[in-house]
């Protein structure tokens, strides 16, 4: 059957005819300056401020001040600065005061030490290398005065401070550290030094007491046998028995040391040259186990 036509069919208009679909454009509205953030992915980030470049000054280029007296309390007020870069510039102030004028530096030496210790733990390296410096300087100036002028418990915060900082994995800071270390074992009596450090012989950062063992071992070998016997022969063996068995080779080695500084001030104050004595001693005065070790150690040098 034939269709019938239906006229009011829309037309068929060829393809080249037909008019093509406009794609349809999302306007926004255009941001205010004050209204872009920083996290905006459509703009580029905003610059970010530019660290002050901080100079590290030896300390034999420190000089000292021309007027001392005057410095001082300008001092006082730089270390309670909340700007980071003058906070640097003060502490290395207090570094002129610790090498040309202690006396002057004795009164707010505390204070001192607590901002020295506070910018150790600050995360701008430059603050932290800075102040690791000035210990090194107040440790050279004041040596054990340090213990008798100052809080003890600020004297322990920044030691922890240092063992910390020598344990990090920024090298420049590390060596930093190592060094103050040194020059705090050279200028320190080693007895009340040992007594501060034998507690971090058990610390629970295997680092921290790998280097509290390199300093306890450059202390000992200082000794003579007399300040050996002092502290206590036994006492040093049962800290380095510890340290032998530690997970670090550093650890393992500063505890070889300390035995063998031992040993030495065994036998020359007891006018002994003998292994025997040696192991006698140790197994009179420590536990088997422990005396096993400290007989290897020597027997094995």
């Amino acid at each position: 059957m034939a269709l019938r036509p239906i006229d009011n069919a829309l037309p068929i208009i060829p393809d080249g005819l037909r008019p093509k679909k406009q794609a349809k454009v999302s306007i926004q509205p255009q941001k205010k300056a004050s209204e872009i953030s920083v996290n905006d992915e459509n703009k580029a980030p905003l610059p970010q401020p530019i660290d002050a470049s901080v100079d590290y000054v030896a300390s034999e280029d420190l000089k000292p001040f021309q007027d001392p007296e005057s410095n001082i309390q300008s001092l006082v007020e730089g270390l309670d600065s909340k700007d980071w870069v003058k906070v640097c510039q003060s502490l290395n102030d207090a570094r002129r005061f610790s090498l040309y004028h202690p006396g002057l530096l004795l009164p707010v030496l505390e204070k001192a030490m607590l901002v020295v210790e506070k910018s150790m733990k600050n995360p701008r390296s430059a603050l932290c290398k800075t102040s690791i410096m000035a210990a090194s300087d107040i440790f050279n100036a004041y040596g054990e005065k340090l213990l008798d002028s100052t809080d003890s418990s600020a004297f322990d915060q920044l030691l922890l401070q240092l063992l910390l900082k020598a344990s990090q994995d920024k090298k420049f800071v590390c060596e930093e550290a190592d060094k103050s270390l040194t020059a705090m074992v050279n200028s320190i009596a080693a007895l009340p030094l040992l007594q501060k450090l034998r507690g971090f012989v058990n610390h629970g950062n295997l680092r921290v007491r790998a280097k509290a063992a390199v300093s306890i071992s450059n202390a000992v070998y200082k000794m003579g046998s007399e300040e050996i016997k002092e502290f206590g022969s036994v006492t040093l063996l049962q800290m380095a028995s510890d340290l032998l068995n530690d997970r670090l080779p550093e650890a393992r080695e500063a505890a070889r040391s300390i035995v063998l500084s031992v040993y030495e001030a065994f036998t020359d104050n007891e006018k002994l040259d003998t292994e025997e004595d040696w192991q006698s001693f140790c197994q009179s005065n420590l536990p088997t186990i422990q005396a096993q070790l400290m007989i290897k150690v020597v027997s094995s040098q």
